[in-house]
C-alpha cells in the first residue's frame, strides 16, 4: 500500500562536506521541480548559498533553524500548519547532536523517505580520525552515504569498509569533483580462486564483510582462521561462535562479530579461548538469526596463541 504521508528528505554531513550542492542537484531534477509546495529546513550556513530566485522558481520556501533546541517536534508542527508542504527536505548541522534527530518526532502526516549521508573524500581523513564517533552516529542510520570530490588514487576500498562495518545495508556512491560515479572494486587480500582459504590475523574484518556482502562467492569453499570462541548464549548444544571483537570507531565501541558454527564437540570449549577453525561454509536458515545466513561447519578446532593485536580494524 502507497505511504500516503508527506516524504522528508534527510540530508546529514559535516560542514561544507557538499550538502547544499546535493540538494541544489536534487531540486533541478525533474521529479523534484514539479511544482509540489517544498520546504527546505536548513541547520547551518555553508560555503554555498541557495539562489532565492532558484528555489521561488521551485516552489520551495527556505526556513532557517538557528539552534539545536529549535528542532522539536513543536517546530515541526508548526511548519506543517504555516507551509503546508508536499515534502520537506532536512539539511541537518553535522556539528549537531545526532540525538536531535532521534528524540524528534515527526508530524503524524509526515514520515521519513530518505537519509543520505553526505562526505568530502578530500576531508575525510581528517574528520575521521578526530571525529569518528560522530561519523558513525550520522552513517548508522543512513540510507546512503555519498562520497564526493573523490579520485581514483584515494583509498576508496577502505572507506568503504568503514560504512560497512557499521550499516551493512546502505548504498554507497563515490563521486568525482565533476559528479562522474566511480566504480570501486573490493580489493581484497586472499585469492577468491582458492577452495581453501587461509586468513592473515588483520583480514577477518575484511572478510566478515565481504561475506555477507556476497554470500555467493564463498559458499562451498573451506576457511581457517584464528578466533576466540563464544559458546553459551541461547546456541544449540552443539555450536559456537568463533569470532572477533572489532573496533567500530574508538576505545568504547567494541563488538563481537562471528558466524555460527557446528561443532559436536563445542561444549568443550572455553568462552574466549583463542582457537584455530577450518570449516566449510554453507549458507542455511538457523534459528539463531531468525533468517538465512553463514553458518560454518567446522573440520578441526584447534587450541591457538592470541594475535599481537586481539582487535579487528576495517580500514
Amino acid at each position: 500500500m502507497p505511504d500516503s504521508r508527506i516524504p522528508l528528505y534527510l540530508i546529514t554531513g559535516f560542514l561544507d562536506a557538499g550538502k547544499t550542492t546535493l540538494l541544489c542537484d536534487t531540486l533541478n531534477m525533474d521529479y523534484f521541480n514539479d511544482g509540489q509546495r517544498t520546504v527546505l529546513l536548513r541547520c547551518e550556513d555553508g560555503e554555498e548559498e541557495y539562489d532565492q530566485q532558484f528555489l521561488s522558481q521551485r516552489n520551495c520556501r527556505l526556513i532557517p533553524i538557528e539552534e539545536p533546541e529549535q528542532l522539536n517536534t513543536e517546530f515541526l508542527k508548526e511548519i506543517d500548519r504555516r507551509y503546508q508542504p508536499e515534502r520537506v527536505l532536512l539539511e541537518f548541522n553535522g556539528m549537531w547532536p545526532v540525538n536531535v534527530l532521534r528524540t524528534c518526532r515527526l508530524p503524524k502526516t509526515w514520515g521519513l523517505y530518505q537519509a543520505i549521508h553526505v562526505v568530502d573524500g578530500s576531508t575525510f581523513e581528517t574528520y575521521l580520525n578526530n571525529m569518528q564517533s560522530m561519523f558513525i552516529d550520522m552513517v548508522t542510520e543512513a540510507d546512503m552515504v555519498l562520497f564526493n570530490r573523490c579520485t581514483e588514487d584515494m583509498p576508496l576500498s577502505g572507506w568503504k569498509r568503514s560504512v560497512r562495518a557499521v550499516n551493512r545495508m546502505c548504498e554507497i556512491v563515490f563521486e568525482t569533483e565533476q559528479g562522474d560515479e566511480l566504480a570501486v572494486e573490493d580489493i581484497l587480500p586472499y585469492s577468491l580462486e582458492e577452495s581453501h582459504i587461509t586468513l592473515e590475523d588483520p583480514d577477518y574484518g575484511i572478510w566478515y564483510l565481504d561475506i555477507q556482502e556476497h554470500p555467493e562467492r564463498y559458499v562451498g569453499k573451506t576457511i581457517t582462521y584464528k578466533a576466540q570462541a563464544m559458546t553459551g548464549m541461547k546456541l544449540p548444544k552443539d555450536a559456537f561462535v568463533p569470532g572477533r571483537n572489532a573496533m567500530t570507531c574508538c576505545v568504547e565501541d567494541i563488538r563481537f562479530f562471528g558466524f555460527l558454527c557446528k561443532y559436536a564437540k563445542a561444549r568443550s570449549l572455553r568462552k574466549g579461548e583463542w582457537i584455530t577453525v577450518t570449516a566449510e561454509i554453507r549458507w542455511e536458515h538457523a534459528d539463531v538469526y531468525e533468517d538465512e545466513g553463514v553458518v560454518l561447519y567446522a573440520q578441526s578446532v584447534e587450541k591457538a596463541p592470541a594475535p599481537e593485536d586481539p582487535l579487528v580494524y576495517f580500514r
